[in-house]
């Protein structure tokens, strides 16, 4: 069922969006669609054996023209992220849940090359069925930073990124221990513009 779910929304995104256009890569007033899969490991403390894994689904909206000084030129993105699988393998069961992250802001340098690195923060909340940290809250939220390179084909671009990802219930249980982890995050995308 989830195979078909995703095949679905794979499809509404790549290939029945009305009104867009190819870009090879970001412009300014341009979209941002992309599938994408990621997984760590926990970097600290009592958290350091949990594993993760997710999949998810991008839209972004390119704000800005190219500005900024020498070689940290580049435009501003706001995306939102759908995360219909997110996978928490902790030291005596794996939780399985949803996540939305309703915000993230990419800087993504205007280097006029085939290859566009970027920086992004971002944050959002995540659904569990079990609790996560083991004993702690169902729901959590999640915040992020990353680096990485888009490589622009002709229509599509792969993305690739190292993150740091913070999820923790914010204080809504008490203790509050968290999960740190470093993921590494692979996309499939497209760069499209409103005709």
């Amino acid at each position: 069922m989830r195979r078909k779910i995703t095949g679905v929304l794979f499809l509404v995104l790549f290939y029945c969006a009305p009104a867009v256009r190819a870009q090879a890569g970001p412009v300014d007033g341009g979209h941002e669609l992309q599938v994408w899969t990621g997984g760590g490991h926990g970097i600290n403390g009592s958290q350091s054996g949990d594993g993760i894994w997710n999949v998810g689904f991008r839209y972004g909206l390119i704000l800005t023209k190219p500005h900024g000084p020498g070689f940290l030129r580049g435009r501003l993105e706001y995306a939102v992220d759908a995360v219909p699988v997110f996978l928490v393998v902790q030291k005596t069961n794996t939780a399985y849940g949803v996540g939305v992250n309703p915000f993230a802001f990419k800087w993504a340098l205007d280097t006029g090359g085939s290859i566009v690195p970027y920086f992004e923060i971002g944050g959002g909340t995540l659904f569990t069925n079990t609790r996560v940290p083991e004993g702690i809250s169902r729901i959590n939220f999640t915040t992020s930073g990353a680096a990485g390179l888009h490589f622009l084909r002709s229509k599509h671009n792969i993305s690739a990124e190292v993150r740091y990802m913070h999820i923790s219930n914010a204080g809504l249980a008490t203790p509050n221990p968290g999960i740190n982890t470093i993921q590494f995050r692979i996309g499939f995308g497209l760069f499209s513009q409103k005709e």
